[in-house]
């Protein structure tokens, strides 16, 4: 296992194991298969060894009465609750606004929180579920998981199960109405007439890459357009644009007909993509690039470059388990606090969300283990080197010739 505590692991197992019956299934959204025995025994052994309660494995130390209650109460408010980055009108990242595709595919009705409303929710829901990164699903009262689980569960028929076993509508035909098909957010809404529907939907497929701005390539009309663009020269991405400033019928109308409210909006092969915010995060992950080539919008690439642009996108490059705000396993996180603590900036890449990048790193730098440190495309080395480094006051003048 990575990226889990032992104690909370063994208690939540614990507690599934002993609600199952010679016979009976395990919960769907907790396991998704019955456990052995033997391995049923040996977590009944750890979680008694750790002597933890449920109430230590749901609610971490640290976190406050009052706030406590706060964040139960907003778990509680809906049979479907999703904590996430932005609104389902407006996602403010890529893995909220999938989980949000997700939810409206599976037809169901569900509750959101935008976390960056407020930081005291979202670093104490972090301790409350003893999860690290947003967003975070709940289906009445329990965490199902992030948008990678989601996603799995949705493909697989497991969250439908998981919703129809909790008795949660999933067939609500307004839902349908508002979600659309669920490709990037689109939604035909009867709102359009026909003839400026078909006229849209032109639009949005009249090149591979469609972007929706304020202005023109060369003379943006405002800051998020120029972003947008700025990133799709950098990946040098052949695009078509439109100026929603001279058409206030498509201005008005794509509003309704992607279902997102602001510009710039950028489509690959018709689906919508987002605007600026999801774009940057993207390009960061490496997430736009491989979507790019996966749709044959660029040559194919292969892992040796891919790995070397990843290296190349920082002066300080940082490949660790987890993200610095939120890391996965120990080793990495103190490297990202020594860099921190030095005052460095760094780009940094999660190889957890990236199985290819993973493993593929590893030969390219002839370097086993994660965390893996660079400094201008060089490998520097993993925890140990960049600690004894630090240890002898060396990191910042190495990571700064």
């Amino acid at each position: 296992m990575e990226g889990a505590d032992p104690s909370s692991l063994a208690n939540k197992v614990a507690k599934v194991a002993g609600s199952i019956n010679p016979g009976e299934a395990a919960s769907p959204a907790s396991l998704g298969m019955a456990a052995g025995a033997s391995v049923l025994e040996t977590v009944k052994e750890l979680a008694k060894d750790n002597d933890s309660s449920k109430e230590k494995n749901q609610v971490q130390p640290g976190l406050s009465g009052p706030l406590k209650k706060r964040i139960q109460q907003l778990v509680d408010s809906n049979p479907v609750m999703l904590f996430m980055k932005g609104t389902p009108e407006e996602p403010k990242c890529g893995f909220s606004r999938k989980v949000v595709v997700v939810l409206n595919e599976e037809r169901v009705k569900f509750g959101s929180f935008d976390v960056l409303s407020d930081s005291e929710v979202r670093e104490g829901l972090k301790k409350f579920s003893n999860w690290p990164t947003f967003p975070q699903l709940y289906c009445k009262g329990e965490l199902l998981g992030g948008c990678d689980i989601a996603i799995a569960m949705h493909e697989s028929g497991e969250l439908k199960e998981v919703f129809k076993d909790h008795g949660i509508d999933t067939t609500n035909e307004a839902k349908e109405k508002e979600s659309g098909n669920g490709k990037g957010g689109i939604s035909k809404s009867t709102d359009l007439s026909t003839t400026l529907s078909s006229r849209l939907e032109s639009l949005v497929n009249s090149s591979a890459v469609m972007l929706f701005m304020k202005g023109k390539p060369d003379e943006p009309k405002c800051g998020f357009s120029r972003k947008v663009v700025e990133i799709l020269q950098q990946e040098n991405v052949p695009f078509e644009s439109f100026d929603i400033l001279t058409d206030e019928e498509v201005r008005q109308g794509l509003k309704v007909y992607s279902n997102w409210s602001s510009y710039p909006q950028l489509y690959i092969k018709g689906e919508l993509i987002g605007g600026s915010d999801i774009v940057l995060e993207m390009q960061k992950s490496g997430e736009l690039k491989k979507n790019l080539h996966e749709k044959g919008i660029l040559p194919a690439e292969t892992i040796q470059d891919r790995l070397k642009n990843l290296i190349a996108s920082s002066p300080v490059m940082l490949f660790m388990k987890g993200t610095p705000d939120a890391p996965r396993c120990g080793f990495s996180s103190r490297v990202a606090d020594a860099l921190r603590q030095e005052g460095l900036n760094f780009g940094s890449f999660d190889i957890l969300t990236d199985e290819e990048v993973r493993q593929g790193l590893k030969v390219y730098s002839n370097w086993p283990t994660y965390p893996q440190l660079y400094y201008k495309s060089e490998l520097i080395g993993g925890h140990d080197i960049v600690m004894e480094l630090r240890n002898n006051g060396e990191l910042k003048s190495t990571l700064s010739e």
